[in-house]
């Protein structure tokens, strides 16, 4: 007797399975779980053993006890630079998640145009972060950029880079005009397995597209929005070499995040023992702030939107 698998046709045309299908054995995932051990386990574990270690990078770490651990809790530099990472990443994901999710649910469609669109705005993500960060720091230099001359047309100070709100809003611009069409990619394959017959039923009620957005493809997607929302912290929390390149955590310290501030930390003034603190500290919030968003949306309670149909 033959065992035929459901489909459901969902929102871009295609079919997704529906039922129990046997797991792949354990053994599937060795090669990316040894992949992880060796390049992020293994150096975690060595940044953590220095954070407890006075070491300049030439000579042998000499343990240190709770030194470093101590002065970064009494550090006011640490406590600005945490502030700012976690205002760049709250204007981070501000901007780019509503962009990215109406793009993406948009680039889920059937339009004509939708390919060729798709393509053109997925460009960016191609392109690397120390090129795209050389290019808007050249576009955005007051006294030779395009900025000096388009600038005040839009009411923009061509020395937008030389203010702090400016530089940190900058930044998330920056970042963000690369990364987005990564979260539009996510969302666009969320929107797409969306069951259709969801739509078909809101037609007949006389629901509208703002309605149907609203009242299906929204709560459909909540899931999808928090993927998105955890890979943006992270990334937003790890900006470096975009401050790097623009605005060297400048003006001043004002945009001077953890990941540069541990960079400053341990290649200019070679304290590598404090800079592994820093970035175990970095690590912790980093982890603490995904798993309290994956708690509190029911990420981890997640089960399909399709179960029945």
């Amino acid at each position: 007797m033959s065992h035929h698998t459901p489909h459901v046709k969902t929102r871009g045309g295609g079919k997704a399975a529906v039922g129990n299908v046997g797991r792949p054995p354990v053994s599937w995932a060795l090669p990316g779980i040894l992949f992880f051990a060796v390049f992020a386990i293994v150096p975690l574990a060595i940044a953590v053993y220095l954070s407890f270690c006075r070491w300049d990078g030439l000579n042998s770490p000499t343990p240190a006890g709770l030194d470093n651990w101590t002065r970064l809790f009494k550090d006011p530099e640490f406590r600005q630079a945490a502030w700012l990472s976690l205002l760049l990443t709250t204007i981070s994901w501000a901007f780019q998640t509503p962009v990215a999710l109406l793009l993406g649910v948009w680039a889920a469609g059937r339009q004509r145009s939708r390919a060729v669109l798709s393509a053109v705005f997925f460009v960016p993500l191609l392109l690397s972060t120390t090129a795209i960060a050389m290019l808007f720091h050249a576009l955005l230099d007051p006294n030779f950029g395009v900025i000096k001359e388009m600038g005040p047309w839009f009411g923009i100070d061509p020395n937008i880079m030389g203010t702090s709100t400016g530089a940190l809003l900058t930044v998330a611009f920056v970042g963000g005009w690369q990364f987005m069409p990564f979260h539009t990619l996510i969302y666009q394959g969320g929107a797409r397995q969306v069951p259709e017959v969801l739509y078909q039923a809101a037609e007949v009620d006389g629901a509208g597209m703002f309605r149907q957005f609203f009242h299906i493809t929204l709560p459909q997607l909540r899931h999808t929005i928090t993927t998105s929302s955890v890979l943006m912290i992270v990334g937003s929390l790890t900006y470096f070499d975009t401050v790097l390149i623009m605005t060297k955590g400048g003006p001043g310290t004002d945009t001077t995040v953890l990941p540069y501030l541990m960079y400053r930390t341990g290649f200019q003034t070679y304290d590598l023992g404090y800079a592994a603190a820093i970035a175990t500290a970095l690590v912790v919030v980093a982890t603490a702030l995904s798993l309290i968003l994956v708690r509190f949306s029911g990420f981890g309670n997640m089960r399909s939107t399709r179960e029945g149909m």
